[in-house]
């Protein structure tokens, strides 16, 4: 056996590749049987075919040492022959590149590799500004916590410096901070051109929009970020500095727009800015704007009101009191699916607003589990404090009704129903408590359970269609929970403002590859979960194959492992093809 130079022409275009081939003698005489296709050698259009019987035999050392045909370059016409030995073949330099790939596939579909060099000028830098862009995003959506990671570790564990073209010595922790600053002078830019292209793709309008806010922690004391503050804080870190982050999503949840507030800063009080923002951007419109309960104020709502806008949000739960004849009524409701009703319900003071109730029958169920699992707790800690100051009298009342407080704090859902006096002797002791069950707060909770108030003053009379809408707020929330555990928002590392923004700006990016793919596999029917698909893609991997000839000069083929059957099915129905080699990407993606 030995190797073999092919050359094949196609559409104008001329692809060269390796084929494995051995000798036969048929009855017309000898032959050349192909044992197997190596791969292409130059840039081109990735087809990646297998055949014959005897290559399991041939990598397992069972076939004996082959010959190899080469042409060497500046060599004479003919052909020069060398001898492999295939037992001595080896793999070198494995390294991860079905997710690089994956990401830099949607980054290109996206055009951003156009966009990202039109606007980040160069100077006298070795690497492109929008190169190292391109790398910030990718480490980020393959879970990168620290630009010092990617520069130590793991970009030379992947396969982007034979795909981008930037050697492994050029990349490291100073080329990528500096690179952020450049990037975050794109945030405008970038948030328009994905508009643009999410329209262009998938037919995505932004005429009805998602707000949530959450924060971020940061690692050391931040002390040069003016933003960097204590403040309630979404990720049980209340004793680290955070900023807090307002995202804006369509109803697909693909991420629009982002703002950066102070760590201390109130939700409420950034509806406004962010509207003003979006406006800035996309232009004054009827929008509709949904968000949750935390952020609504009546201020919030007659600012949207004379904007020209509409809202579609949460409301407290003691609101629900003044629709309570509602509640008690069996008709108008309407039912959304099995356990799940929805009804519209005028506003209290006669004004155009309308209120939607919803009542969820597990969400009930849950409820009243968890308030019948405080009353017990709290009965019980009660009775246990009552009985100790039976026993012994405590002089220090207040200490006692801390206690009590913090008992009643413990449990929300049950604080309601208790009603609790200390009793005191002569002396002015705490010698006991008086404890009662108010039945009327039980008979409401028991009527309260499971529902919830909408509120709006859009003109929509189908009260399934605005629990829609609302429901679709768990993008957002998604979209959090997607930028926090698969992305690694947290917890920043970088001290400066800028350098934070710049952070936040890269995570951002990373978040829109995600939910692009998602959109994109889910245009092609093949669900919405990007995770179970970069699972898959996470098998793919590129090596070096060794093969030690006679000469002393071993044969270096790099290539591309080939995916499985279930991981071609979906490439093929992305319009994707996995090259044989790195440096066929650019070819590649080009096409889709």
């Amino acid at each position: 056996m030995f190797l073999k130079r092919r050359t094949r022409q196609k559409n104008g275009e001329r692809y060269e590749y390796w084929e494995l081939v051995r000798t036969v003698r048929t009855a017309s005489g000898p032959r050349h049987e192909t044992v197997a296709y190596l791969g292409k050698l130059e840039e081109g259009e990735a087809r990646r075919r297998y055949g014959g019987s005897d290559i399991d035999a041939l990598l397992e050392g069972r076939e004996p040492a082959v010959q190899l045909r080469l042409d060497l370059p500046g060599s004479s016409p003919g052909p020069e022959w060398r001898r492999v030995d295939v037992r001595g073949r080896r793999v070198e330099r494995v390294r991860e590149f079905g997710r690089v790939w994956a990401a830099l596939s949607v980054w290109r579909r996206l055009g951003l590799h156009r966009r990202r060099a039109e606007e980040m000028e160069g100077g006298q830098e070795d690497v492109g500004w929008d190169l190292v862009a391109r790398i910030l995003a990718v480490g980020r959506f393959c879970a990168q916590a620290s630009e010092l990671g990617v520069a130590e570790r793991w970009y030379e564990s992947t396969a982007l410096s034979d795909i981008l073209g930037v050697p492994v010595d050029r990349v490291n922790e100073s080329r990528l901070y500096r690179g952020l600053d450049p990037l975050l002078g794109c945030k405008d830019a970038i948030c328009r051109h994905l508009q643009q292209r999410w329209g262009d793709w998938f037919g995505t309008d932004f005429d009805f929009l998602l707000y949530d806010v959450t924060s971020t922690y940061f690692e050391g004391a931040a002390e040069e970020n003016p933003k960097a503050a204590r403040g309630y804080s979404r990720d049980n870190r209340p004793d680290c500095k955070q900023v807090c982050i307002g995202l804006v999503v369509t109803r697909e949840g693909l991420p629009v727009g982002y703002e950066v507030f102070v760590g201390n800063r109130t939700d409420v009080t950034t509806l406004e800015e962010i509207v003003m923002r979006m406006e800035e951007k996309y232009g004054k419109a009827k929008r509709v704007w949904v968000t949750d309960r935390g952020i609504v104020s009546e201020e919030n709502l007659e600012f949207l009101r004379e904007r020209g806008a509409y809202y579609l949000v949460g409301t407290p739960k003691g609101q629900l009191r003044r629709h309570e004849a509602e509640l008690l009524d069996g008709a108008r409701w309407q039912a959304i699916r099995e356990g799940l009703e929805v009804r519209l319900a005028a506003a209290p003071d006669g004004s155009s607003e309308r209120f939607v109730l919803c009542r969820s029958r597990e969400r009930a169920a849950k409820e009243r589990a968890m308030l019948e699992r405080q009353i017990v707790r709290l009965r019980k800690a009660l009775e246990k404090i009552d009985t100790g100051l039976r026993k012994r009298p405590s002089p220090d009342a207040q200490k006692v009704e801390r206690r009590i407080g913090r008992w009643l704090g413990r449990n929300p859902a049950a604080e309601h129903v208790f009603q609790v006096e200390l009793a005191k002797d002569a002396d002015g002791r705490a010698c006991g408590l008086h404890v009662s069950e108010r039945t009327d707060r039980l008979d409401w909770a028991s009527l309260a359970q499971g529902a919830y108030l909408l509120r709006t003053h859009h003109a929509s009379e189908d009260p399934s269609e605005l629990w829609t809408w609302y429901i679709q707020l768990t993008q957002a929330e998604s979209a959090f929970r997607t930028s926090k555990s698969d992305l690694v928002l947290r917890p920043v590392f970088h001290q400066k403002e800028h350098r934070v923004d710049a952070h936040i700006l890269v995570c951002f990016l990373a978040l829109a590859i995600w939910r692009t793919l998602e959109q994109w596999l889910a245009s092609k029917g093949l669900g919405t979960c990007a995770r179970q698909f970069l699972v898959e893609m996470d098998k793919v991997h590129s090596l070096d194959v060794i093969l030690p000839t006679d000469a002393g000069t071993p044969i270096h083929l790099r290539t591309v492992s080939k995916p499985e059957k279930s991981l071609a099915v979906l490439l093929a129905h992305l319009g994707l093809q996995v090259p044989q080699t790195p440096k066929q990407l650019e070819n590649v993606v080009q096409k889709t």
